[in-house]
């Protein structure tokens, strides 16, 4: 049944509106917000925020009505928000992958839904945090409207079409220049001044992790962890292509495409190499490139006006945009009403490592992702381990102990870190769980079908 057919049906039987609390009430916390009034079925009782002020102002900016906010339950502790009695799920929307896990985790022993915005968390330790969760008997799942989801809603699509998934990804703007990028040369990229960024109300770490490719990095780490797409082991090439060249891009090299391998996750640019936009670029958008399995499957690729490579074998399927908070909804709903994820770990198959944006200096802290000191690279979880790289969701707030060369991969070696802490010992168990042969979730994804002629 349709989702929107069994929460009229949930609340005729006088189960009464999926609770939610919200935790994090930034963009993509606000965009949910704004769809709550009008929403069926749902509703927020509690918000946890570092700055509860603030949140007010966004209810109001956003539409809410003054008994809404009057009764709505607005303070700075996460925990309590999550223990309330009236919670079904909580929305992790902070973006800080330590509080990320945290809050994951206090939800799962609660008996609490978890809708992880945060993909950050899920880069960093997400198959741990779905172990635990199914343990629990709760839903871990990716956040529709977000591009992971709704990429890993395409794979799906393809998988259960008999489809041989070729590539999947999304879209943005990138240059090979820009992993150098800090917050203070980002708005120099977006053709803005400090002055308009600022009353624009945009933040520049938040913007320079976009445009360095960390973003992107940890994107495509949460999708291939959750499809069983293989990652690139030297990192996303970031092809330029618009949606009419995704299948001649989005192919492996020996056909003349991008990639190493068939079944890859990738990510296009909207811009060419020197920097002219790329025709009908995909840069807000998310594909899934798939390959007939049959000459009669290709014959009706063409008969049915999908654009496919010169063999006319590879064609692609895409979104061009995508509403990140606004359509939140289904995630709620479909861990609520079915007990299903809109997306999840599966399996410990890609990593993103922390890599010197420029020389580190032995003493120097580390600030991050989408900081001064590193950005994250997208590699395979086996070629992390081997060389004991520094994950990036724990490269912020943490001392070096040497000295680190631009483009070189910080290591844990290379750094003074608390293993007591309880994201860095989740992410040690992942490691360890990883090495002894057991990944820490259900597997890896199905097989893809072999194209036969």
């Amino acid at each position: 049944m349709a989702l929107t057919g069994l929460m009229e049906r949930r609340l005729a039987d006088g189960a009464g509106p999926v609770r939610v609390a919200l935790i994090g009430a930034g963009k993509f916390g606000a965009m949910f917000l704004a769809q709550v009034p009008g929403s069926l079925g749902i509703t927020v009782p509690v918000i946890a925020d570092l700055d509860p002020d603030r949140v007010r102002g966004t209810l109001e900016g956003v539409g809410w009505r003054a008994e809404r906010i009057a009764a709505t339950r607005i303070g700075d502790d996460a925990l309590a928000a999550i223990a309330a009695d009236d919670v079904d799920v909580v929305v992790e929307a902070t973006g800080d992958p330590a509080a990320g896990i945290r809050h994951a985790r206090a939800a799962y022993r609660a008996g609490k839904h978890v809708v992880m915005v945060n993909v950050e968390a899920d880069a960093l330790a997400g198959p741990a945090l779905a172990r635990e969760a199914a343990a629990a008997g709760v839903v871990h799942s990716m956040a529709y409207g977000d591009q992971p989801a709704l990429i890993c809603e395409l794979v799906d699509w393809a998988r259960a079409c008999g489809f041989a998934v070729t590539a999947a990804g999304k879209g943005t703007k990138y240059l090979p220049a820009y992993h150098a990028s800090t917050p203070d040369t980002v708005w120099d990229h977006y053709g803005l001044t400090a002055e308009q960024a600022r009353a624009g109300g945009m933040n520049a770490r938040m913007f320079n992790s976009f445009l360095d490719g960390t973003k992107s990095a940890i994107e495509m780490a949460a999708v291939a962890n959750a499809t069983g797409l293989a990652a690139p082991e030297g990192g996303l090439r970031f092809p330029p292509s618009g949606v009419d060249d995704l299948p001649h891009a989005l192919r492996p090299r020996a056909l003349g495409g991008q990639l190493d391998e068939r079944g890859m996750v990738e990510v296009v640019s909207s811009l060419e190499r020197d920097g002219r936009p790329v025709f009908r670029d995909l840069r807000w958008g998310v594909y899934v490139t798939i390959e007939a399995p049959t000459n009669y499957a290709a014959a009706c690729f063409r008969q049915y006006g999908l654009v496919t490579d010169t063999s006319g074998r590879f064609a692609a399927m895409y979104k061009p945009f995508h509403l990140i908070g606004l359509e939140l909804n289904v995630s709620v709903m479909s861990a609520a009403l079915r007990g299903e994820p809109t997306g999840s770990p599966r399996g410990f198959r890609a990593d993103v490592v922390a890599v010197a944006k420029r020389d580190l200096t032995a003493g120097e802290t580390l600030d991050g992702e989408g900081g001064y000191t590193v950005w994250g690279r997208l590699t395979t979880a086996a070629a992390s381990l081997a060389v004991g790289a520094l994950p990036i969701g724990l490269a912020h707030g943490v001392r070096l102990t040497r000295s680190v060369a631009a483009g070189a991969v910080v290591r844990w070696a290379d750094v003074a870190i608390d293993p007591a802490d309880e994201a860095v010992a989740l992410r040690r168990a992942l490691e360890s769980d990883h090495r002894a042969g057991g990944d820490a979730a259900t597997g890896t994804g199905p097989a893809a079908p072999a194209p036969v002629a």
